[in-house]
């Protein structure tokens, strides 16, 4: 069963700024429910199918001249076909005057009016990428989330497998760390996931022997980040002589979260490995694939062998 998510009106007034027209109740109790915005002119000209009032209305230039168009009664009546249905808000773009008996409908229905100085393009995208990532699908999964050359890797394995450890020694080599122990995966678009750490457990490391400790604290502001996209997940596992790993990188292997396909390092732990360094190597590697760049391939071709028809992509689960 799908999970409904909300964000406050007091989180959006507080990321953007936009001035309050009218508010029908305090911010912190009205709440935004879509990811999605709309620009009602369909609505306001007569047509409202497949309407959707869980949206933000957006007022702009367009819609506002279309109004001016009409007499005082026409523009009475598209305006409450508007507010009557109740949206989640309406915002007016390019500071451009408030209609007065647009004000007056939406104190009459108790819908939020705002307004701001951005262009209306510019203001959907900013809005629409906001929502999409407060509003997201999400998981949360054990795990280390780190920043490692710009790519974000996720470490995950058992625990006691060195995860916390290995965090901190990439946090002394100048990586930032965004989640330790739990990391909250919101699947932002159908190819992204981005990941963060909970509130109340945020900037915290767990280290066995030591106890918990606080990366910002101890390694400064340039050690944490709020967030980051996930672009590789390592597996860290014991070494098993048993077991036959990849050595040339040939084949990729790939997990699914939440449909999204993202690649696999499987890293074998055992002593003397720096963890660390190994990581650094895979997040450059993982990078150099994405831009087309193959150098187990490279060195095929330098030999003059030709690459087995086995190579595959390969799928794996990593929880």
């Amino acid at each position: 069963m799908s999970t409904n998510y909300s964000v406050s009106l007091e989180r959006i007034l507080r990321e953007f700024g936009f001035e309050t027209l009218h508010l029908p109740s305090e911010p912190s109790e009205l709440y935004v429910t879509s990811q999605d915005v709309n620009r009602p002119g369909l609505l306001l000209a007569g047509r409202d199918d497949y309407f959707d009032p869980a949206r933000i209305q957006i007022l702009g230039l367009s819609e506002m001249e279309f109004l001016k168009t009409k007499t005082a009664g026409e523009q009475a009546q598209a305006l409450e076909r508007l507010t009557s249905r109740k949206p989640a808000g309406v915002l007016i773009t390019r500071n451009l005057a408030c209609p007065e008996n647009l004000l007056a409908l939406c104190k009459t229905y108790g819908v939020p009016l705002l307004r701001t100085e951005e262009s209306t393009s510019s203001c959907m995208s900013a809005l629409i990428y906001f929502l999409g990532t407060e509003l997201a699908e999400r998981v949360t999964r054990h795990g280390v989330l780190v920043e490692v050359y710009g790519e974000g890797v996720l470490i995950v394995g058992d625990s006691g497998v060195g995860k916390s450890e290995t965090a901190i020694e990439l946090i002394k080599r100048g990586h930032r760390l965004i989640a330790d122990d739990a990391v909250e995966i919101r699947r932002v678009s159908a190819k992204a996931l981005v990941g963060s750490a909970p509130d109340n457990i945020r900037h915290f490391i767990e280290v066995r022997g030591i106890g918990i400790i606080n990366a910002r604290r101890i390694f400064g502001m340039g050690a944490v980040k709020l967030t980051e996209k996930i672009d590789l997940v390592v597996q860290l596992e014991p070494w098993d002589p048993e077991k036959v790993y990849d050595r040339m990188g040939l084949d990729d292997v790939h997990t699914s979260i939440m449909g999204v396909q993202v690649p696999v390092a499987i890293v074998p732990v055992k002593p003397g490995r720096n963890l660390a360094v190994i990581i650094e190597v895979a997040a450059m590697n993982n990078r150099q694939k994405k831009m087309g760049y193959n150098a187990a391939r490279e060195l095929l071709q330098h030999l003059g062998i030709e690459e087995e028809a086995g190579a595959y992509e390969e799928q794996t689960e990593v929880w």
